[in-house]
């Protein structure tokens, strides 16, 4: 039968399958005002372009104008509220959301369609299923032109769609919009939360933030110290032929960075042998990327922190940093990450399509460094933002694969 295996128990009957051009009463998208981007203004009529339009959002920020007149002169691209707008063009191809219900006047540029869906139907029950797997699957098997990916309006109008009545469709719009706001507000927090670490702790590597000790006491001033003096350092090696899928190592290569010293586990093993033994790591080593595919150079001098014995061994293209006495591993690991040390590696970074650093330089930039105890309090202090900022994060990802397993079971 033609019923989805998740629904609402007061539904029942079969759905009905229909074209998506026989729902619509509009497939059309916009064009280019005569005069194009020199015509635009700071006020007057929104002009929607692609980069407005998200996954199930209409993004306001870094709008653009026209003005009431040449609105006047494209009267069939003007967007209504609860219209879905479809990017057509281009590498957001397949981008979609539905115009806010208090929208109140605007116009698109010929990347973005506009799909007006007629009243015994709801938009908001037939975007997610554009935003979807399957939906992104049929936007892609439609793309048409060699040069650009792009999509007709023939083509969107023969896209096939499982519809319920409308009532059960409104049922379940109401519920994906629910998790869809939980979605929004986790996104909102995880920002803030991104911000606020971001924030500190540039104040506190700047001393403009300082602990005291238990009893209230200051601690002494900081001191400066070069890289070098305080961490031993070992280069890596090559050992990308030693990979294998059945290796009980994870493997440290460039791809496991991120840009704030996370590590990724891209599923990269590597055999423990004879060659790869000396590159494996100690609990509470750093190991400091030098080099990034990109001309962007945002993952340069980023840095992990291994928090487990014999589980990793490291390759070329990094350096694996062990902390002296008067260095903790866990401050190291927040301040070589911070943008105060950062820079001042990017600073001395070379390249052109390919970014990278030499370590002998990086050791004779400075650290600053506080007592033992002030060191501890700060890797405690950021460390429990961290937990905060994973809780969020762990929350907003487990929406996120709920809402997909919803798209999957609520929908034919």
């Amino acid at each position: 039968m033609n019923v989805p295996k998740l629904r609402f128990r007061e539904f029942s009957g079969e759905w009905e399958e229909k074209k998506l051009g026989e729902i619509s009463s509009k497939i059309n998208s916009g064009k280019t005002p005569l005069g194009g981007e020199s015509v635009y203004t700071e006020e007057g009529i929104l002009f929607i372009r692609s980069q407005n339009v998200f996954d199930n959002k209409l993004s306001l920020e870094n709008s653009t104008f026209i003005p009431e007149q040449i609105n006047n002169t494209m009267k069939n691209s003007i967007v209504l509220p609860k219209d879905i707008l479809l990017n057509i063009t281009g590498a957001s191809l397949g981008r979609s959301c539905v115009v806010p219900k208090d929208f109140i006047v605007g116009n698109v540029n010929q990347h973005v369609c506009i799909v007006r869906i007629n009243k015994e139907n709801e938009p908001y029950f037939i975007q997610p299923i554009f935003s979807s797997e399957t939906g992104q699957n049929v936007f892609t098997s439609l793309q048409t032109g060699s040069g650009r990916e792009g999509l007709n309006f023939q083509s969107i109008k023969t896209i096939k769609l499982n519809l319920p009545s409308k009532l059960e469709q409104q049922k379940i719009a109401s519920f994906l919009t629910s998790v869809d706001t939980k979605i929004e507000q986790l996104t909102k927090k995880k920002i803030l939360l991104d911000q606020y670490k971001k924030g500190v702790m540039q104040k506190i590597f700047a001393q403009e933030i300082r602990f005291r000790d238990d009893d209230g006491s200051e601690y002494p001033e900081w001191i400066e110290k070069k890289l070098g003096e305080v961490v031993k350092n070992i280069g890596g090696t090559a050992l990308e032929k030693h990979v294998s899928p059945t290796g009980k190592y994870n493997f440290i290569s460039i791809g496991n960075y991120t840009k704030d010293g996370k590590y990724i586990d891209n599923g990269q093993r590597i055999e423990l042998n004879e060659k790869t033994k000396t590159k494996l790591v100690n609990k509470d080593d750093l190991i400091m990327v030098l080099n990034d595919k990109t001309s962007s150079g945002d993952i340069i001098g980023s840095t992990i922190l291994i928090n487990e014995n014999d589980k990793f061994i490291y390759n070329q293209r990094s350096e694996r940093l062990t902390c002296n006495e008067k260095l903790s591993p866990y401050y190291a690991w927040h301040y070589l990450n911070s943008n105060l040390f950062r820079k001042k590696v990017f600073l001395i970074a070379q390249g052109g399509t390919q970014i990278y650093v030499n370590f002998p330089s990086v050791k004779e930039l400075k650290i600053h460094m506080p007592t033992l105890k002030e060191q501890t309090k700060i890797a405690n202090f950021l460390s429990s933002l961290d937990s905060k900022i994973w809780h969020v994060e762990t929350q907003l990802n487990s929406t996120k694969q709920f809402k997909k397993a919803l798209l999957q079971q609520m929908f034919v």
